[in-house]
């Protein structure tokens, strides 16, 4: 921005734009917010607002924009949502009291990871701020939502703390300065990130911070002191409140520890797959969707966490289930909770405010309503019978003195904002009831007044009124100004008549134009004891919107199992997974009226039947039947009621999928190249109580590669020594129903489909054995494939089925030189090698002999994809001569 000869306003401005070069400054000026320069062109722009100039000394000008001051909660958000950090300038004086230039001053710095406003917080999920710090092998890292206060921290493994970036989906993260690009590397360019100084970063700096913070002498209370790169993180956070001006964060009580080994791991491919909070499609349902029946916002976040982050200890869980079925016994307890919890509202963010002194005198009320709707809650948790909900009940805290003030001193429908006037109740203070009383009951003062003085000197026609000039004055008409006493003062002549000021009118006047400020000082000074106070019970506050999102969370286990026909499922730490007529649970939800959901049992374990092999043609729902095993198995380790008539779950450790072909062109990854990494992902961190879903493994390369690596693939996980991971393989390619009689563990069952007069009619059941067929031609005619190519379609196939059945035929004539030589049909491929070696072909041929040697000298359980790409690549040159 030019700079020549600046107005003091607009030096001022400048001044303060320095030290937040970054932000977009929101300047306050008398009723307006104000951008200048290149903020006025971006603001007027996101915001849709004019764009005009202001004057900026003799001949200059500058571009600006701007909006009134009580329209910050409207245009705020906007220019949040778009990713801008904005730096909100306020006046920090009365204009009225100063002959200088009002002194401005930045009063909040509001970012996207940073924010208390409704507006900008989705009351459904956290707004969480992180911060990253790179070790040398891993990663620490914090995340706190200023919102609810809550503060967490973990170190790990950069797959880790991506996991846990992806379900905290943080809304900016914070980084050392010149680490954007090992970041991105990291983590991807998803992320709004912003860079702060290395010394922040510094093991010293954070760990000071945190104890300023909590006024301790260590972090072991905690239970984080090991953590050293989480500290860092963590002191990184408290840091940059100090430089976004959020100096009141009493409500950050406490720093938790993210717990790896207590939750399931889900990876970022399984929740996108499974499509548990989100989905891929603007118009789809996600299973959040389908089992939020919860009615507070503390309930709904706290079940989007439950959802990405299942338990993995059986007593937990069952603790859970224990209390839905309490509520399924004690329907009228259910309607009891279900119906205070609904008058409850955010407490969790309301008593935030509170802290950072933003809480306004609506949500004071809301306070109290909430408040006293606890103690009926309280009461039903303490009757009843279930251990669970009497530990509930005792920790429920009504805070009797705090809402018992609030009832006696906040009027029952206050104004949202203080400077209203109206907030605090009467018979609360005297001095107010007095100043009030001269404010608003002046015009019958004033009657009295006029009449008083109509009757002592005897002039019927007497008037009390006011003007700006010299305000309240008497209006005598000349008729009758003989009478008028000495001691009134005249200020007025007109034509009929004389108006007169007194002492008392002039008392009066005085009182009546200071009492309507008084009255606003005085109920913000009232107001705000009240606040100081409120501070003193957000602990006990803050531990009650937790029990009460976790109750609304069970409410809504309860209400979602009765409307679907859920069941308790058995959650025990065996390594079986056993469903009986299991269905899906978001498809079921959507099917046209009357139509029934064809459930499906799969029965999975570690010593009989740990793969399933599914072959069937696409639509026949094997997609369906892998997904809704796993989200059966998820719901039942969050606590919930599963879509079946009967089910045990053995703990599983891990949920890993390879769902779906999708190309991540962006980054320059082809599909193949996705379904390898997402593979690799699965096979190095799988264990025995993993359940593993792939769906169609292969298909984004050719035939024989594709069905090569999924045989491989499927084979590594039956032969593991250490990890038998229970799974199920949905695949086009018949071939590996091979796999079944060489491999003990290995199951093969098919989706079946009828076919009536040329006809496909998807039965949608899991049958044993293998299938033959993939209907791909009859998918093609229903979806409006032109006759032609259907028909020549079929024509093409009859041809490949019977140049396949002549291969193996033709091999051993190819090899005496009649043609070139090719490989035997997969299917008869057998294992007839020691450990993982298998004869692919016939080795009378030195070409084949080559190939043989090649493969032999591999070491498979080492071998990366692209390793493998690039041998398979090797093997085709020798093959062809090349």
């Amino acid at each position: 921005m030019a700079k020549i000869v600046e107005t003091p306003l607009m030096k001022q401005y400048f001044d303060i734009k320095a030290k937040h070069p970054d932000a977009v400054l929101l300047f306050r000026v008398g009723d307006f917010y104000e951008m200048y320069g290149e903020d006025a062109v971006i603001g007027a722009e996101i915001l849709g607002i004019v764009q005009t100039k202001k004057a900026n000394g003799p001949g200059q000008f500058i571009e600006m924009a701007g909006f009134p001051h009580h329209a910050l909660d409207t245009y705020l958000p906007k220019l949040v949502r778009a990713g801008k950090r904005v730096a909100i300038c306020d006046q920090l004086e009365d204009p009225k009291l100063t002959k200088k230039l009002v002194k401005r001053g930045v009063t909040e710095l509001v970012t996207p990871g940073v924010s208390i406003n409704d507006n900008i917080l989705n009351h459904k999920e956290n707004n969480f701020l992180a911060a990253v710090h790179f070790g040398k092998d891993v990663c620490g890292i914090a995340l706190l939502d200023i919102s609810t206060g809550e503060f967490l921290t973990a170190e790990g493994t950069v797959d880790y703390i991506d996991k846990l970036l992806n379900n905290f989906s943080p809304k900016e993260v914070l980084i050392e300065r010149n680490n954007k690009k090992r970041f991105e590397e990291s983590f991807g360019p998803r992320f709004f990130t912003f860079e702060m100084d290395d010394w922040v970063f510094s093991d010293e700096a954070a760990n000071d911070r945190l104890l300023k913070h909590f006024e301790t002498k260590n972090l072991k209370g905690f239970g984080v002191q090991h953590l050293k790169l989480g500290i860092v993180a963590s002191g990184a956070i408290l840091y940059y409140l100090d430089q976004t001006e959020h100096k009141h964060i009493s409500h950050i009580t406490g720093l938790s520890r993210i717990e790896e080994d207590r939750y399931v791991r889900l990876d970022k491919f399984t929740v996108r797959s499974l499509e548990l909070v989100g989905t891929m499609n603007d118009e789809g349902t996600s299973l959040l969707d389908v089992i939020d029946k919860t009615v507070s916002p503390m309930g709904s976040r706290m079940l989007r966490r439950w959802v990405l982050f299942p338990l993995k200890e059986v007593k937990p869980i069952q603790e859970r289930q224990d209390v839905v079925d309490y509520f399924f016994r004690h329907p009228e307890v259910k309607e009891l909770l279900d119906e205070h919890i609904d008058q409850i509202g955010d407490l969790e963010r309301i008593i935030s405010k509170v802290a950072v002194g933003r809480v306004s005198p609506r949500e004071v009320v809301q306070l109290k309503v909430a408040l006293r709707a606890i103690e009926p809650i309280k009461e039903a948790c303490m009757n009843s019978d279930e251990p669970s909900l009497c530990r509930i009940g005792e920790q429920l805290n009504a805070c009797l003195e705090i809402r018992e003030r609030i009832e006696k001193e906040v009027n029952n429908d206050p104004p949202a904002l203080l400077n209203k006037g109206g907030v605090i109740a009467q018979g609360v203070n005297a001095e107010l009831d007095d100043l009030r009383a001269i404010a608003y009951s002046g015009k019958d003062y004033l009657l009295k007044v006029q009449q008083r003085e109509s009757e002592k000197t005897g002039i019927p026609s007497l008037k009390i009124a006011f003007n700006n000039v010299f305000g309240y004055y008497i209006e005598v008409r000349n008729a009758h100004k003989d009478k008028v006493p000495v001691e009134w003062i005249r200020k007025q002549t007109l034509v009929n008549a004389e108006r007169y000021i007194t002492e008392e009118l002039k008392e009066y006047e005085e009182k009546i134009l200071g009492a309507e400020e008084k009255i606003l000082a005085l109920e913000g000074r009232l107001f705000n004891d009240l606040v100081l106070c409120l501070a003193e019970v957000i602990p006990p506050i803050q531990l009650d919107a937790n029990l009460i999102g976790r109750l609304d969370c069970l409410l809504s286990f309860a209400k979602v199992a009765e409307n679907n026909r859920y069941i308790r499922p058995l959650v025990d730490d065996s390594e079986v997974i056993d469903i009986k007529s299991g269905r899906h649970p978001v498809i079921e939800k959507q099917l046209p009226l009357g139509e029934p959901y064809i459930a499906n049992d799969v029965y999975l374990d570690s010593e009989k039947q740990q793969i399933i092999i599914i072959t069937g043609p696409n639509m026949a729902g094997k997609s369906a039947l892998l997904r809704q095993t796993a989200l059966i198995t998820l719901m039942a380790q969050i606590g919930c009621f599963v879509p079946a008539e009967s089910a045990r779950i053995g703990i599983v450790d891990k949920i890993f999928t390879r769902v779906g072909a999708s190309d991540n062109i962006s980054v320059g990854e082809s599909t193949f190249m996705v379904e390898m990494n997402e593979a690799s992902n699965i096979l190095n961190n799988m264990s025995s109580r993993s359940l593993v879903l792939f769906d169609e493994l292969g298909r984004g390369t050719s035939t024989y590669d594709g069905i090569s690596i999924a045989w491989a693939i499927v084979e590594y996980i039956h032969e593991h020594p250490n990890a038998r991971a229970k799974t199920l393989f949905a695949t086009h390619y018949h071939e590996l129903n091979e796999m079944e009689r060489s491999f003990k563990r290995i199951k093969n069952y098919n989706v079946s489909v009828k076919e009536v007069s040329n006809k496909v009619i998807f039965l949608r059941k899991l049958v044993p054995g293998g299938s033959e067929h993939s209907f791909g031609i009859h998918v093609a005619k229903m979806a409006g494939m032109p006759k032609s190519i259907v028909k020549r379609s079929d024509e093409i196939l009859k041809q490949l089925e019977t140049d396949n059945r002549q291969e193996g035929i033709d091999c051993k004539d190819k090899a005496k030189g009649k043609g070139k030589v090719k490989a035997k049909p997969v299917k008869e491929i057998a294992s007839a090698a020691e450990g993982y070696q298998l004869s692919f072909f016939q080795l009378d041929d030195p070409v084949l002999s080559q190939v043989r040697d090649e493969i032999k000298n591999l070491d498979v359980n080492n071998l990366t994809p692209i390793e493998a790409l690039n041998k398979l690549s090797e093997i085709r040159k020798i093959i062809s001569g090349k």
